[in-house]
């Protein structure tokens, strides 16, 4: 793959964001402008998919750096960053799920390293991924009963989260 000069890349990365435009007319996209990246992109949930695929195969950006989740009270807010190689540039992505049953379609089968990304939004914040390949805990014990960066997270007294020590006392 030959090296894009920053000229080229800023064209090709507005190239990107019109093809994505027209291909995705019917979907609602919020694309906005930001310093630094080819563009920030709200779209609706059940796009996810067939977005992100589009933005693998035809946008170039190979790679997903980052899946994050936000509790917001009333909703949940889930962000991908992704990278292309191509355009030596992010785009970012963002949609938003409901609060009482948070899902959204996995694309760890686009991005395979999307999978612990996921996992730990469901960790901290709760959002499930439908069809995740291994949908569990990533940094707290399995059976753990909440998710700790939910705003409605409230600390609680040991004897309920069966604190464990160390040294096995």
């Amino acid at each position: 793959m030959t090296s894009l000069s920053p000229e080229d890349r800023a064209r090709a990365g507005r190239e990107v964001v019109e093809h994505l435009k027209e291909h995705f007319l019917a979907e609602n996209l919020l694309i906005s402008e930001r310093a630094g990246i080819t563009a920030r992109v709200k779209f609706p949930a059940d796009s996810v998919l067939r977005l992100c695929t589009w933005l693998r195969d035809e946008g170039t950006f190979t790679h997903c750096a980052m899946v994050a989740a936000i509790d917001w009270r009333d909703y949940r807010e889930v962000l991908y960053t992704l990278w292309s190689d191509h355009l030596r540039s992010y785009i970012e992505l963002t949609t938003v799920v409901g609060a009482e049953d948070p899902h959204l379609e996995s694309v760890s089968g686009i991005w395979p390293g999307a999978n612990c990304h996921e996992r730990e939004a469901w960790d901290l914040v709760g959002v499930r991924f439908d069809h995740h390949p291994d949908l569990r805990r990533i940094l707290l014990e399995e059976g753990y009963k909440f998710h700790p960066l939910l705003k409605t997270f409230e600390l609680h007294e040991p004897e309920e989260l069966e604190v464990k020590s160390r040294s096995g006392r």
